[in-house]
C-alpha cells in the first residue's frame, strides 16, 4: 500500500539566515565549512532521519488530512493564523543533547513560544486524520507515561501543550559514546543565532518523499 500524504506546521529559518545556512549545512546539501569528506559522510549517516523532515521546529506534527478536508482549506486556515500575529523573539539558541539526538533549542524560551505552538496544534486539529493503529504504534505508546498518551490519543502527537518543547532536530537518535561528540562538534560549527519567529511554514510529504514546503506565510500584525 502506498504511503499517503500528509502535512506539517513547521517554524522555519528566514531565508538568507544564518540559521537557514547552518541547518542546510547540516540537513541539507550544503557543507559545514572546515569538513573533510570523512566528517561529512559521517554526518550524513547520523542526520538520515531528520533529513527527511528538513530543519524546522514542529508546530504541527505531520498528519493526513481528515475526510472532506483539502489541502487549500488547510492552507487557508495556516492564513488566518498568522494573520493577525505581529513577530516572536525567541532569543538565543544552543546546541543541546535533548535525550539521545542533538538539537538546537531557546536558551530562554519566551512564554508566547508555547502559547504559539498549542494555539496551532487545537486550530489545524480539525483538519487532522484520525491515527490508523500503526501510526499510534510508531509513536511507541507503551513508552509514554499516562499523561502522554492521553495527548497522543486526542491530538495525534504526545508532545503537545504542557509537554512541547521548541526545538530544530539536527541529529537522528545516537548511541550513548556519540552523543555528546556530535554535540560538541555541531555547537562548535554553529555561528551565534538568536529566532525571532516571523511565520509558521505549511509543508507536505508525497509517500516517503521528503517534506517539501508548500507556503511560508508571514505573520501580518
Amino acid at each position: 500500500m502506498d504511503a499517503p500524504t500528509r502535512y506539517a506546521l513547521y517554524v522555519t529559518p528566514e531565508p538568507g539566515s544564518a540559521l537557514a545556512a547552518f541547518g542546510e549545512a547540516v540537513l541539507g546539501d550544503a557543507h559545514l565549512p572546515g569538513w573533510d569528506a570523512a566528517a561529512r559522510a559521517a554526518l550524513a549517516v547520523v542526520t538520515a532521519a531528520p533529513r527527511v523532515y528538513g530543519f524546522h521546529a514542529t508546530l504541527k506534527a505531520p498528519m493526513r488530512l481528515a475526510a472532506g478536508r483539502t489541502e487549500g482549506d488547510l492552507l487557508a486556515a495556516c492564513a488566518a493564523l498568522a494573520q493577525p500575529r505581529a513577530p516572536l523573539a525567541v532569543g538565543p539558541l544552543a546546541v543541546t543533547l535533548l535525550g539521545d539526538f542533538v538539537a538546537l533549542v531557546p536558551t530562554a524560551p519566551p512564554p508566547g513560544l508555547g502559547l504559539l505552538a498549542a494555539e496551532c496544534v487545537a486550530a489545524l486539529d480539525p483538519f487532522r486524520a484520525g491515527l490508523t493503529p500503526a501510526e499510534r504504534a510508531r509513536r511507541q505508546p507503551e513508552r509514554l507515561d499516562a499523561r502522554r498518551r492521553a495527548l497522543l490519543d486526542r491530538w495525534g502527537y504526545p508532545h503537545v501543550f504542557e509537554a512541547f518543547r521548541f526545538h530544530m532536530t539536527l541529529t537522528g537518535r545516537l548511541a550513548g559514546d556519540a552523543r555528546e561528540t556530535w554535540r560538541a562538534r555541531l555547537a562548535a560549527a554553529c555561528p551565534p543565532t538568536a529566532l525571532t519567529i516571523d511565520a509558521i511554514t505549511l509543508l507536505r510529504q508525497d509517500g516517503a518523499a521528503p517534506f517539501r514546503i508548500l507556503r511560508r506565510i508571514p505573520f501580518a500584525a
